[in-house]
């Protein structure tokens, strides 16, 4: 990453006209975010027409349950695997950025959701130690998350390319991460409206966007796993503010 020995420096001027002339680019860019996000809200629903349970602290709760009485939900599809001792740290990251945005949500009739296939007591230690209040519930072994495209059985996986972000590609995990929109209508009717997967989950990761606004950006150029750097919030080591956490091994698969 250039820093002043080799970054151009120019006068106030200079910087304000290279400014606007990117500012236009910035405006192209947001003009065509409204465009997509539009053609997004057009697209044709999937009546959802299994019955689909998940387990939660209060018992056994249906998908409609789900949207605590609002017309919209939103779910994240938060990788924990069975067995595993903690939830994806990639995931997690998504969910740092969750709580402070759900009263904001509920004005807009948007109910939120995480789902994971660990068992529900896993998934409240875990979240009591992340210090979450959002929503998270378990679909154990049911169907939910293999019908969305973000568990595979090892049988899938043998093969060596599962269906992933709309595309059969490798995956080395047996979860992956994503995000669901459904709608309930005046009938009780739920529609699949939207997902979104790989680098499509970034939408909940602000952080990122506030990155993408400074010199060095995310610093994730040249790795294999670009979300190499993050941790739990819990589990970062203290480190000189000139220099970034170590690298270690993902656990999600940072597809396109």
């Amino acid at each position: 990453m250039n820093d002043t020995h080799t970054h151009p420096v120019v006068s106030s001027e200079q910087w304000t006209s290279e400014r606007k002339a990117l500012l236009e680019r910035e405006k192209e860019l947001m003009r065509l975010h409204d465009a997509v996000a539009r053609e997004r809200r057009a697209l044709p629903w999937v009546r959802i027409d299994k019955h689909y349970v998940f387990d939660t602290p209060q018992g056994k709760r249906a998908l409609a349950d789900l949207f605590e009485g609002r017309r919209q939900l939103m779910v994240q599809h938060f990788m924990f695997t069975p067995g595993k001792e903690q939830g994806c740290r990639s995931c997690s990251y998504m969910a740092d950025h969750t709580d402070g945005a759900l009263p904001h949500q509920a004005q807009r009739d948007l109910a939120f959701v995480a789902v994971s296939r660990a068992p529900v007591e896993d998934i409240e230690r875990f979240r009591r130690r992340m210090g979450w209040q959002f929503n998270w519930v378990s679909s154990g072994s049911g169907d939910f998350n293999y019908d969305f495209d973000v568990s595979f059985t090892p049988e899938q996986t043998a093969k060596g390319n599962v269906y992933y972000n709309f595309t059969m590609q490798p995956f080395p995990l047996p979860d992956a991460p994503g995000i669901s929109v459904f709608y309930k209508d005046g009938d009780g009717h739920i529609y699949r409206t939207y997902s979104t997967y790989g680098r499509g989950v970034e939408v909940m990761m602000h952080t990122y966007a506030l990155l993408d606004l400074t010199p060095k950006g995310r610093q994730e150029e040249g790795q294999a796993d670009t979300m190499s750097w993050v941790r739990h919030h819990d589990l970062y080591d203290p480190a000189p503010a000139h220099a970034p956490a170590a690298a270690s091994a993902a656990c999600c698969h940072a597809a396109a």
